[in-house]
């Protein structure tokens, strides 16, 4: 691999030992899907609050509609 590359073979492995593997580590991908699961809690929530305010919505628009005397 170090002819391929153009250097020798003692810096391919210095730089082998200081950068490490080639290949991707799982740190970004578990983050990315922490981050889903995060969001996907988030917007449930979101939905729950919304319906919740919907729902008062009509029952305030029947209140304004219905004004009851005292």
């Amino acid at each position: 691999m170090a002819p391929q590359l153009g250097v020798g073979e003692e810096t391919l492995r210095m730089w082998c030992n200081r950068y490490g593997p080639a290949e991707p580590s799982a740190g970004p991908a578990e983050s990315l899907e922490e981050e889903n699961r995060r969001l996907r809690r988030e917007l449930a929530e979101s939905r729950r609050a919304n319906e919740i305010l919907k729902a008062a919505s009509v029952f305030f628009a029947r209140e304004l509609d219905n004004p009851t005397t005292k």
